[in-house]
């Protein structure tokens, strides 16, 4: 069976820095997107995409651009989600922020290029024969609507809206399964696409992408309290800083370290479907429960 093994983890890599626009007539902005790229992200996404395929019986090789489009949109989301109108963050996995490096309105724009050529990256995965068309079309689908207003971008005015006020436990939920959960729930979707999953490995997926959306966001909460500074790659304590909720400030750590053990057993159970072919993926994801950054 295919496995996600290190060179096809390079292979990741290759096709998130290779499949920029080359942006001819404004290299400029070819730059400021691949900034943001190369920043040295755990690319925990575009992973989940292939090894979803390769679980639902496919070559995980297929679902490389669609691994692609989703990492172009996280990217996207944390340029943005920097920027002082949000949360003002001036460094990013150790870097200046995009803004701080580029300016405000260039930071803008890079975002929403990144996010434009997500959709371009969808499609192009049945231009080289990777996918079906329609396969492609249903990817695009999932792609729109997961990290527009019925996902991510959902959740970030919930976020928004909830600063420096008491939230109820049920609010937080709601906001970190549309901000964090959407994104990896499309790239579990997009890599049972590509593989023609079945429906029941479809439900399965969604369902594991559910409680990994919570337990990761989870384990970020509790990064930002108890994480080094140098390892989280920006100042611990944004999220007290920026006045937001979190599940520490809710439950406390303890609470917090034993609902995001609780939410990964979830997501792990609904693998059994997968059988032996999800042992690499169970795996990744009791690695993600433990990751300190």
């Amino acid at each position: 069976m295919p496995e996600i093994n290190a060179a096809l983890l390079q292979k990741i890599e290759d096709t998130v820095l290779s499949s920029l626009p080359r942006c001819a007539d404004v290299p400029a902005l070819r730059e400021m997107m691949l900034y943001s790229l190369e920043s040295g992200g755990k690319r925990v996404r575009p992973r989940l995409c292939l090894m979803f395929c390769a679980a639902a019986g496919g070559d995980p090789a297929n679902a490389l651009h669609f691994a692609a489009a989703v990492e172009y949109v996280h990217t996207y989301s944390l340029i943005h989600d920097d920027l002082p109108c949000m949360d003002n963050d001036d460094f990013r996995r150790g870097k200046p922020s995009s803004h701080v490096r580029f300016g405000e309105a260039n930071a803008l724009l890079a975002g929403d290029a990144l996010l434009t050529h997500a959709f371009y990256l969808a499609a192009e995965a049945a231009v080289r024969g990777e996918v079906r068309a329609e396969d492609a079309v249903r990817a695009v689908s999932e792609l729109s609507d997961l990290a527009g207003a019925n996902g991510m971008v959902g959740g970030q005015v919930i976020d928004l809206a909830a600063e420096g006020g008491d939230v109820p436990g049920d609010t937080l939920f709601t906001m970190d399964r549309l901000k964090t959960g959407a994104l990896i729930r499309c790239a579990c979707l997009l890599g049972c696409i590509a593989a023609d999953a079945e429906i029941e490995q479809i439900d399965a997926a969604e369902t594991y992408a559910d409680n990994l959306g919570v337990a990761f966001q989870i384990v970020d909460d509790i990064l930002d309290v108890t994480a080094d500074s140098a390892t989280l790659g920006k100042p611990v304590g944004s999220d007290e800083k920026n006045g937001k909720n979190t599940y520490v400030s809710l439950l406390g750590l303890d609470g917090a370290g034993r609902e995001a053990e609780d939410y990964t057993n979830k997501a792990l159970a609904a693998l059994d479907v997968f059988g032996e072919r999800a042992e690499d993926l169970k795996r990744f994801t009791a690695a993600l429960l433990e990751r300190k950054k």
